[in-house]
């Protein structure tokens, strides 16, 4: 594979294949990339799984419909469960002595943490296989891009995990924001109450005794070398820079999905963020009275224990320029002043704000609600128009067995897996930047460019 540059300069020529990839692809239609020739829909995908331990159990259990084959997870501790699952399946450590070794796979689900998930599915993709990804797909916007070209040069079968994109909620939002319900859309707002794990940490001072079921050096893959630490591994790597893409990334695909299919979003221009980064302690003095103390906190290898982030969109034939809101750690936007009083919102969700009214909806489908009650008693709700899904993973399957292409295809995924990776370098930055997504950089900021695809630990290429 070709050498990885270091911090890029975009202007410079990239390599050929990563040329592509940053340079060629902007959205690709999901039509583009429908499965390649495969087994026939009456014959059964022969899967292998990679880093099953966590997340990647639950998708494969999702597609025990299909031959479960072989199974690679760095720590055999962790993943033991999941090995007695699926007693059949071969089992390894490395992902690639599983490509190499396992020539009759179809398909390749990836459950691994962020920051190898472009790994693993480039050599996946490589080998001919098709890909099933966690979320967010890759831990950079041009990782993202890379992957999006490759399943599309390959014309692989893919999938990006957002289970709530082949809903039915899903799908009403859509079709309820198109109907009018609000009229235009100029604002929107998403909200979670994630992170579950610890954020805004300083790196552990001391190491630990690495156990004997885990391989570390692979675990840490193209990150920076660190000493083991339970702080990372198996739960709260999301939350350090270096592995993960904290809660913006891990959560944000949840709620985008239905936002750009509502308002034919495409890329932003611009994004913007602030987040936590004074922490107040309480000293007692000598008299025993309680001191206030603000500390300003940089810390640049976890992210913010809250961020607020704004992306601006621009206008799309008749419909109008929109902002879209983002907000973490228990934040939340104001209550829409159609709300009836008493009444708050719910620990996650997502608002269309329209010059009729406001829809609320949860982040990853339920109840609809219409404000202010005049509107939502004049409002017709629209019939089903949109096609209804077949399921998340059955899409998939279908996928690769030559059947249309999933709704959360790389394509797909790759907008939204970009569209919140350049909120997290706001985040990190605290600026308001201007976004090219042609030219693949920030125009105002060079420093903030070079987060978009910084340097690999030595010994690994992309």
């Amino acid at each position: 594979m070709p050498q990885t540059p270091s911090a890029p300069d975009r202007d410079r020529a990239q390599p050929t294949r990563r040329q592509a990839a940053s340079a060629a692809f902007l959205i690709v239609p999901a039509s583009v990339l429908g499965g390649q020739a495969g087994p026939a829909p009456s014959d059964k995908l022969n899967i292998a799984g990679v880093g099953v331990g966590g997340m990647g159990f639950n998708y494969l259990r999702n597609c025990e419909s299909q031959n479960i084959v072989a199974l690679a997870d760095v720590d055999h501790g962790y993943s033991a469960r999941v090995f007695a699952h699926f007693p059949k399946a071969k089992t390894y450590r490395d992902y690639r002595e599983l490509l190499d070794k396992e020539k009759g796979i179809d398909a390749v689900i990836i459950g691994t943490p962020d920051h190898t998930h472009a790994f693993v599915a480039m050599a996946a993709m490589d080998a001919g296989k098709h890909v099933y990804c966690a979320k967010p797909l890759t831990r950079t916007v041009y990782e993202a891009r890379l992957l999006t070209e490759t399943a599309k040069k390959k014309k692989i079968a893919t999938q990006m995990s957002v289970q709530s994109s082949a809903s039915d909620d899903a799908r009403t939002t859509e079709e309820w924001i198109q109907a009018g319900a609000v009229g235009e859309v100029r604002e929107v707002h998403v909200w979670t109450d994630c992170p579950i794990w610890p954020q805004g940490l300083a790196r552990p001072r001391e190491g630990m005794t690495v156990p004997k079921t885990i391989d570390w050096d692979l675990w840490l893959g193209p990150a920076p070398e660190r000493p083991y630490h339970a702080a990372y591994h198996p739960f709260s790597w999301r939350g350090w820079v270096d592995f993960g893409t904290g809660a913006l990334g891990d959560m944000a695909c949840h709620a985008f999905h239905v936002v750009f299919r509502a308002l034919d979003l495409g890329h932003a221009t611009r994004v913007s963020a602030s987040a936590t980064r004074v922490v107040r302690h309480r000293l007692v003095n000598k008299d025993g009275q309680f001191d206030l103390k603000n500390t300003v906190i940089d810390l640049p290898e976890t992210f913010p224990h809250s961020s607020l982030v704004t992306w601006d969109f621009p206008a799309r034939g008749a419909q109008p320029a929109v902002r879209l809101h983002w907000y973490d750690g228990g934040l939340k936007p104001a209550i829409p002043a159609s709300m009836p009083s008493g009444q708050t919102l719910g620990n996650d969700g997502i608002c269309f704000v329209g010059g009729k009214g406001v829809l609320l909806a949860g982040l990853t489908g339920g109840k609809h609600v219409l404000l202010p009650e005049a509107r939502a008693k004049e409002f017709a709700a629209p019939s089903k128009t949109k096609p209804r899904s077949e399921g998340h993973y059955m899409e998939w399957i279908n996928a690769c067995k030559g059947g249309p292409a999933a709704s959360c295809e790389f394509g797909f995924g790759s907008l939204l897996t970009e569209t919140a990776l350049i909120g997290t370098i706001a985040c990190r930055t605290g600026k308001s930047l201007d976004w090219d997504p042609v030219r693949m950089r920030f125009p105002n900021d060079p420093t903030a460019s070079t987060l978009l695809n910084p340097p690999y630990r030595k010994g690994w290429k992309l």
